[in-house]
């Protein structure tokens, strides 16, 4: 086989992966096949010397690898986070610092719900159950779970302290790259929202009240 005959079947073997590409739907996969076509064409550049070819591609490899990267390590730290403490440090590099005073309310219930909180510094209380959330916790998730997309509780800061947030578009962007995520992320959501209603609990019953019966699960 010629340089000619190489570089057409390698072009030909780089458009069938890129034709490919078009029908995945999520992230992983597609990068996977874009480091795939990444290589066929860097060798066929190569051998052809196709130039400007090999260096189109030669940088779209490592960022395809990057962004591989990044997508399986944000599924493994999510997987992690439900087997073990429950922690959302994954969350933080999509996320922006807020700082907040005392006496400031970060969102009241029953308004609309657009972002969810990562406790970093100061302290914060739910008005309306009393409890105080703690330092790397998350909050204000169960607002993008709701059916109305509303607030649940007030949260208020109660010493001054910073909050990072995440909007819920961003953590659905993650979703719709990879479903996985998604899926982790419910799970994770769940859990906190058994560990809330344990705690809420404890707190009535130490209150010397007996805690409502857990709702009937619908079969």
């Amino acid at each position: 086989m010629d340089v000619a005959q190489f570089h057409q079947a390698g072009s030909l073997f780089a458009s069938i992966f890129v034709i490919a590409t078009t029908t995945m739907r999520t992230m992983i996969p597609l990068r996977v096949f874009g480091i795939i076509t990444n290589i066929i064409l860097i060798v066929t550049s190569v051998i052809s010397h196709t130039y400007p070819t090999l260096v189109l591609h030669a940088i779209l490899l490592p960022l395809n690898a990057y962004r591989l990267h990044q997508m399986l390590q944000l599924v493994r730290e999510v997987k992690k986070s439900v087997n073990g403490d429950l922690s959302m440090d994954w969350l933080k590099p999509f996320m922006t610092e807020r700082q907040c005073e005392s006496g400031e309310v970060l969102f009241y219930k029953n308004e609309k719900a657009e972002h969810l909180y990562y406790i970093v510094s100061g302290r914060y209380r739910l008005v309306e159950s009393g409890i105080e959330i703690p330092t790397g916790i998350l909050v204000g998730e169960l607002g993008m779970l709701s059916p109305a997309n509303e607030r649940t509780q007030t949260l208020e800061c109660i010493e001054a302290g910073m909050v990072l947030s995440c909007s819920y578009r961003k953590v659905e962007e993650l979703y719709v790259q990879n479903p996985e995520f998604g899926f982790y992320f419910l799970r994770l959501a769940s859990a906190r929202l058994f560990q809330n209603i344990e705690r809420l609990e404890q707190r009535l019953a130490e209150q010397g009240a007996s805690p409502p019966p857990p709702a009937r699960a619908a079969s």
